[in-house]
């Protein structure tokens, strides 16, 4: 539940003023690592914490990164339910999936998968789970 909170937080922040986020991060290294650090806590490797860290430091893409949840909340979204063939990859340790929800956004789930492990960066911590999810998706779409 902590974790859900921090995400939530996390993402009001991006969503309301991510120019003032954007320039935080920007501003300082310690910074960028002291956010990619609280926001993944535990979920990876201290390594793998870094290592994001310094890739969006680098790049100097924090400011896009936290843009991209402004535009959501500031766009308008479809009316109906979306037709393109979708799927669902929920993980453990991430906001759990709530199917009703999903099936009056979206038409054709096509997909549906819950796993015991994983977070809301499975790529880094079920990167397993992940890709055997995404190829029995895009196989059955062949």
């Amino acid at each position: 539940m902590a974790h859900d909170v921090r995400l939530a937080r996390a993402r009001g922040a991006a969503s309301t003023k991510p120019q003032n986020l954007a320039h935080a991060l920007a501003d300082s290294p310690a910074g960028q690592l002291a956010w990619i650090g609280q926001l993944l806590g535990n979920a990876v490797d201290p390594d793998t914490v870094l290592t994001i860290a310094t890739i969006y430091w680098l790049t100097n893409t924090a400011a896009s990164s936290a843009r991209l949840y402004y535009e959501d909340r500031h766009t308008e979204h479809p009316a109906e339910p979306t037709t393109a063939p979708t799927a669902l990859a929920g993980f453990a340790f991430d906001f759990r999936p709530v199917r009703k929800f999903a099936e009056r956004d979206h038409a054709a789930i096509v997909s549906w998968s819950e796993f015991d492990r994983g977070s809301h960066w499975a790529a880094h911590d079920a990167p397993d789970l992940l890709v055997a999810d995404l190829r029995r998706f895009f196989r059955g779409r062949g």
